[in-house]
């Protein structure tokens, strides 16, 4: 592996994951994430079945590992209307065929981050899912605690739409889950009942303040002693909205 204090920076080139990544992928696994996974995701994984993934390797290496994956992305094709934001897409109901990229796991060893290795990964998950015509966009799910990867993913322009309650289970304990979406092809959030209200009640205070002025200004002229009324109109507050989810899902990201 690379030793953290070289001044020489490694060769680092992205190819998809293949099945003689099997031991390495499931070795990274384990030490980096809270949770194991079984042998059928990783058998899944480097054979290309329902997922499609990318490891990162170090090129400049002089031993026999210069093809080992020291980082990985692995992703599913997910049908836009059987996600849990289908609700973000129903702006465009009568598409049925619309898809997202769903990122299941990240990770990069420890002596080969800060790299920029984990960006690279993701930016190829992007590139790939802008590249599919149907697509709207890549999501997942960041465990609550997880700030490294929550300040990650909105450096990476993920825009954190909802927190999930509970959403985890790990080691007998609940955790929450924020979920991101990058979107692409035109994807985007529509806005929310409160954010159109929202809008329109601006829109109507600006044009009566308009109406009262050019009011006053006529008025001024016929009785220019007239008091004039405050005003008292405010704005609607946001309320938060909750969404419980099974907490069986044990997905998340370091």
């Amino acid at each position: 592996m690379l030793d953290p204090r070289s001044e020489i920076y490694p060769t680092i080139e992205y190819r998809p994951i293949q099945p003689s990544d099997l031991e390495a992928l499931e070795k990274i696994h384990l030490a980096l994430f809270p949770i194991r996974y079984e042998r059928e995701f990783f058998m899944n994984v480097v054979n290309g079945h329902g997922t499609v993934s990318w490891g990162a390797v170090d090129t400049s290496r002089s031993d026999d590992h210069r093809d080992e994956i020291i980082g990985f992305v692995t992703t599913r094709m997910i049908v836009a209307k059987d996600s849990e934001i289908e609700d973000l897409f129903r702006y465009n109901s009568s598409r049925k065929d619309l898809t997202l990229v769903y990122i299941l796991t990240l990770g990069v060893v420890d002596s080969y981050r800060n790299l920029g290795i984990a960006s690279s990964l993701v930016r190829e998950v992007i590139k790939y899912a802008a590249s599919i015509s149907n697509c709207r966009g890549v999501y997942l799910h960041v465990i609550s605690y997880n700030q490294p990867a929550i300040s990650f993913y909105k450096k990476m322009l993920f825009k954190l739409v909802r927190r999930l309650p509970l959403f985890y289970y790990i080691r007998g304990q609940h955790y929450d889950s924020y979920l991101f979406v990058y979107y692409v092809n035109a994807g985007c959030s529509p806005c929310s009942p409160l954010e159109i209200v929202t809008s329109f009640v601006v829109d109507f205070r600006a044009f009566l303040k308009m109406l009262v002025a050019k009011f006053w200004t006529k008025e001024d002229h016929c009785n220019p002693r007239w008091d004039r009324c405050k005003e008292t109109t405010t704005l609607l507050t946001p309320q938060n909205d909750k969404r419980i989810i099974s907490g069986d899902d044990t997905r998340c990201h370091v």
